[in-house]
């Protein structure tokens, strides 16, 4: 049986996608997506339910629009209103009593009013457009509703990063995607290289981020610059899943950013997407054929097939995503990157998040700032403003930010360059004192803020084998009090790209066999992540089981210490009731948590203030012997009741 995919369905019904995936759940039709397919009956049937409710929403509308249309001017009263309709005035008010309005003839209209007097003499009663913003002396006041700072919201391009193996065909990709695109042959083609790109595809824009690879691409989210949207992993059909591509994919889970993948060199005779699909499969990517939610394109990058595809998949998940934003507000965005030139200075890349970035504005970083001298876009043409979504050469910077860095406008140069020096001093001192992320010793004082403890790890081993073994022990010693979230595993040495995603992450790094190269190490140091080394694999499971011991909440266990039985009662002055006692049972001690039991039944429970032999305060009264007690703010003691001391221990819990 022939099936059609709901965003095709969509299309043929001139609906959103979203539109449709709330026909779908109304009609109680399971789709877990726009890209789930519907079987011919299914999707005939949801066809008819839309056009059945556009007709009927049609035929209201052809209803109402023959019924005539009166004006009402605000502050008119119910009499008036009646004269205008041409009813008594006695009719009017007796229409609005059989609605349950008890109002005169005197009283001024309001909405509702206006509401229940269009229903009963079929009429379209409106206000007046030269009624006033507001009715003082009605009874129903009406407001236009304002449009709020940051509210003003608009859609906005998506923003995509391409991700992958090496030579698996991505800067080839991205070249066709713009080669192919025309509104980008603006002057001879894009001609000023900015780190992202922006093409037009079936009327929508979308924008490209050209320079970051996942390490470039996790070093920005561990600077908290979230400047994606969608990740398209490309993956060649003929070489399958390699180390860089699950690298892609750690990142991007770790991003929490929907992926896209491209299944590229579908051109080449050893073309194995099945293969691909599986691979994928492995690694929680299952691709919506198979019954996932992971959209997989088959491309080729050399020869163009299905590019438009890709590029419509894109525009199908960030309509999913109802990605906005408000161009009104005070802008705002993240550096993409930065480099000092010899002509112009320093020059950075920046993507406008929010707001619009103008000529001549002072933005703010956090290691630079500026007063806008010109900004270029992609294709070298000057603009005077950009808007959310848009990728702008930036100059008239005071030094090179890092990528990852967010900007903001100011007022005036001088809150800028005060506010650098401050951060200046305060990176001085905060180095001084940086601690690393997070060490296996430092694991216990997670427990303490409440939320469940999780060790973040990145495993790296000498051969794959070693891999499945150690995450397979760790995953055994899983509780619910403590787990093991293993953000990413591979083979071979640790390379910068691990430590930058680690840093993200707040992972410990674990290398089974495997050594940091020295820029690993110098990155290591400069984002404080901890690398442990092993050699022996139960070495790796025991430090892991005893920093997950240490989080678990101890075992509290109660001691009871002695139990004594209150035989008289004094009274002294200032301390009041005090209990004289003689010891039946093991001992009593000061200090010690007690409890007060009356007819076999406890009915306090505290502490002692005091325990004394005769005259003299005793630290221990054992059995056998007489004491004097008295009971932290509590007097209402009687003879014969039974005093119960106990301590409380904690005991280390073992996995």
């Amino acid at each position: 049986m022939s099936k059609i995919r709901v965003y095709e369905l969509a299309k043929m019904l001139e609906m959103s996608n979203k539109d449709l995936m709330e026909v779908l759940e109304d009609l109680g039709v399971e789709a877990k997506s726009h890209m789930s397919s519907l079987d011919v009956d299914t999707a005939q049937m949801v066809e008819d339910s839309v056009k059945a409710k556009d007709k009927k929403n049609s035929t209201e509308e052809d209803s109402s629009s023959d019924r005539p249309s009166i004006k009402v001017s605000k502050g008119s009263s119910v009499k008036e209103l009646a004269e205008i309709i041409d009813v008594p005035a006695s009719d009017a008010v007796k229409a609005l009593i059989n609605k349950g309005m008890m109002i005169p003839a005197s009283a001024q209209v309001d909405d509702s009013v206006l509401s229940v007097l269009s229903e009963v003499y079929e009429l379209d009663l409106e206000w007046s457009d030269d009624s006033p913003e507001v009715v003082e002396d009605a009874p129903l006041k009406t407001f236009k509703k304002p449009i709020l700072r940051g509210e003003n919201l608009k859609p906005r391009a998506p923003i995509v990063t391409v991700m992958g193996h090496v030579d698996h065909g991505k800067t080839t990709l991205l070249d066709t995607i713009r080669n192919t695109n025309i509104t980008a042959r603006e002057a001879g083609g894009i001609t000023q290289h900015i780190g992202a790109s922006r093409v037009h595809h079936e009327g929508k824009d979308i924008v490209f981020l050209d320079t970051p690879g996942h390490a470039a691409f996790t070093s920005m989210r561990a600077r908290g610059a979230q400047c994606t949207d969608i990740a398209i992993l490309v993956v060649a059909a003929d070489d399958g899943v390699m180390p860089q591509t699950m690298e892609a994919i750690s990142h991007a889970k770790a991003a929490g950013v929907p992926i896209i993948v491209a299944v590229n060199k579908m051109d080449k005779p050893a073309a194995n997407p099945d293969r691909v699909k599986q691979q994928l499969s492995d690694h929680g990517l299952i691709p919506e054929d198979w019954g996932g939610d992971t959209i997989m394109v088959h491309v080729s990058a050399k020869s163009g097939e299905n590019i438009d595809q890709l590029l419509e998949m894109i525009l199908l998940v960030a309509e999913m995503e109802e990605l906005k934003a408000d161009p009104t507000v005070s802008p705002e965005g993240v550096v993409i990157e930065a480099e000092l030139d010899k002509g112009k200075g320093a020059v950075a890349t920046v993507l406008v998040q929010q707001g619009t970035l103008k000529k001549g504005d002072i933005i703010l970083m956090e290691s630079s700032w500026g007063k806008i001298r010109a900004m270029i876009n992609a294709s070298g043409k000057q603009l005077k403003s950009a808007g959310p979504s848009t990728a702008v050469e930036i100059l008239g910077l005071s030094d090179v930010p890092q990528p990852g860095e967010r900007f903001i406008k100011v007022d005036a140069e001088k809150e800028a360059r005060d506010s650098i020096s401050a951060k200046d001093q305060k990176r001085r001192e905060v180095a001084n004192q940086m601690s690393p992320r997070m060490t296996l010793e430092e694991l216990y004082s997670k427990m303490q803020d409440g939320a469940t403890p999780t060790v973040n790890l990145l495993i790296k081993c000498d051969v794959q084998g070693s891999v499945e073994a150690l995450v397979g022990s760790l995953n055994k010693m899983v509780t619910d009090e403590v787990g093991i979230n293993v953000v990413h595993t591979g083979v071979g040495g640790l390379s910068e790209s691990d430590i930058m995603l680690a840093s993200a992450s707040d992972a410990i790094v674990i290398g089974f066999n495997v050594r940091p190269d020295n820029n690993a190490k110098k990155m290591a140091e400069k984002e404080h992540v901890q690398i442990r080394l092993y050699r022996v694999i139960y070495d790796v499971i025991d430090d892991i089981k005893a920093a997950m011991e240490g989080m678990l909440a101890p075992d509290v266990r109660e001691n009871i210490l002695g139990q004594a039985e209150i035989r008289e009662i004094f009274k002294v002055p200032k301390a009041g009731k005090v209990a004289g006692c003689m010891v039946t049972e093991g001992s009593i001690k000061r200090g010690s948590k007690v409890r007060l039991i009356r007819d076999r039944v406890v009915y306090w429970e505290g502490e002692l203030s005091a325990l004394r032999r005769f005259k003299d305060d005793a630290s221990e009264v054992s059995a056998g012997y007489e004491c004097g007690m008295s009971f932290a703010k509590f007097q209402d003691i009687k003879e014969g009741d039974v005093v119960e001391a106990y301590d409380l221990v904690e005991e280390k819990r073992h996995l």
